[in-house]
């Protein structure tokens, strides 16, 4: 990234019901699970703050107060933090995300709340940037380890995504970090439940939506069994 180019505000999506992980989720959000000694959404943020990101915007919707209490302003982890509230009946991913627009700027990231991608962002920034399309999906050869492949990626292009609907040719996966021009997303309708997966899909119809592979394995704690990999691996990391 360019120093002289101000860095993209991330967003991070942490508003869902988190059912699967129930009842550990009855009281608390996902994204305030305790993991490697700390709520995970701690973690999120200070990697975040190391990778040069210095505005995020917090989609919340369950639990919100429990989130907004803990991370504040966001200046306890050298970021400034804003929050964007979902109402009752929650957006979805890509609705959540609509809904943040007026917080986000011209361009920016997404994340998972769910997601803890250790990798520099600098690289993913700047690919986005020279590829001058509506948005960027960074993709991950998962051949079905981690999770269910959503992805067809050849030759450094996005044949195909679908959650629905997949192929065998589909041995890549969402990873979990976008990118986004903030046009990408303004002529959708408003207060509506949509799933960022939708948004992708019709983006790259119109051949407005790059791929850029990313080679490090992504941890998650959406599930019981994907909690057990993330604590110990973060417990490994020592962060401070």
């Amino acid at each position: 990234m360019n120093k002289t180019d101000r860095p993209p505000t991330l967003a991070l999506l942490s508003g869902g019901l988190a059912t699967r992980l129930r009842p550990m989720t009855e009281k608390i959000p996902k994204a305030m699970i305790e993991v490697a000694g700390k709520p995970f959404v701690a973690h999120q943020l200070r990697h975040a703050a190391r990778q040069g990101i210095d505005m995020v915007v917090i989609c919340v919707g369950y639990l919100a107060e429990r989130i907004e209490d803990f991370v504040g302003d966001g200046s306890a982890f050298g970021l400034r933090v804003a929050y964007s509230r979902e109402p009752p009946e929650l957006l979805g991913t890509g609705g959540a995300l609509r809904n943040a627009l007026p917080l986000l700027g011209g361009e920016f990231l997404v994340q998972y709340g769910d997601s803890f991608l250790d990798i520099p962002y600098a690289p993913i920034i700047e690919a986005f940037r020279r590829s001058r399309r509506q948005a960027l999906m960074t993709v991950f050869r998962n051949e079905g380890r981690w999770d269910t492949s959503n992805v067809e990626f050849v030759a450094g292009e996005i044949r195909d995504h679908n959650k629905q609907q997949r192929k065998p040719t589909m041995t890549f996966i969402d990873y979990g970090l976008g990118a986004f021009r903030a046009d990408a997303l303004a002529n959708l309708p408003g207060g509506q439940r949509l799933d960022l997966s939708d948004v992708y899909r019709s983006l790259l119809a119109k051949g407005e939506l790059a791929g850029y592979e990313v080679r490090q394995r992504f941890y998650e704690i959406g599930s019981p069994e994907g909690l057990a990999e993330t604590d110990p691996y973060l417990r490994a990391r020592s962060e401070p």
